[in-house]
């Protein structure tokens, strides 16, 4: 049986939309209080690697809760965890990918209101950060986990000298987040499937 369309129900234009709107509001809005508040200074140093040049942020630390969460900004020029550094614009095209996708899984999510949710969410992220990338050409990330917590295996991985060396942002948040629930929620749902089974042909008596 044909349902009705998402973007004919309040309910799931409200959790995919609204979603949306939020988790970028709430992104953009942290990153320009972190920068406006925790930075120094920003300067941009020549990089062959890097077109127009690695940007350098000095910034306070903000010890929000301290040895778990401190605020330090910084100018990432690459993806999630500064993977692919210096692909602005390949990042730019996968967003845009990514949009489309997202609408046209939205388009066909029917009433399941929880992965609506979870699209808003993973909308949220990739525009939250293609808009730094695009008017910024790098994206600002400010949230900075156990900045204490020192890795056990330092030694083999001089690189990374805390448990988790990455600064990222709400809309990595929202992506990593979205992602993980999304994974479960593959997994736990089992699409319904409307096919009947036949009915058997009545049996018709033939007369000798």
């Amino acid at each position: 049986m044909k349902t009705d369309s998402p973007f004919r129900s309040p309910l799931a234009l409200l959790l995919f939309f609204g979603v949306t709107v939020a988790g970028v509001g709430l992104d953009l809005w942290s990153k320009y209080v972190a920068f406006d508040r925790l930075a120094v200074s920003m300067t941009v140093v020549p990089d062959p690697a890097l077109p127009g040049g690695r940007v350098e942020v000095i910034s306070r630390e903000y010890e929000f809760i301290p040895q778990w969460l401190h605020f330090h900004v910084t100018a990432n020029q690459g993806a999630v965890f500064g993977l692919g550094r210096g692909q602005r614009w390949l990042f730019v095209i996968v967003s845009v990918a990514a949009i489309v996708v997202l609408t046209s899984l939205f388009a066909k999510s029917d009433q399941r209101h929880f992965y609506q949710l979870l699209l808003g969410m993973l909308l949220a992220g990739v525009l939250g950060n293609m808009y730094d990338r695009i008017r910024l050409g790098y994206v600002r990330d400010m949230i900075y986990a156990l900045p204490d917590w020192k890795n056990p295996l330092r030694g083999m991985f001089p690189a990374w000298q805390t448990v988790f060396p990455w600064i990222f942002n709400v809309a990595d948040s929202l992506l990593c987040v979205g992602v993980f629930f999304m994974i479960i929620y593959s997994f736990i749902h089992r699409p319904q499937h409307g096919s009947a089974e036949p009915e058997s042909e009545p049996q018709s008596s033939t007369n000798n």
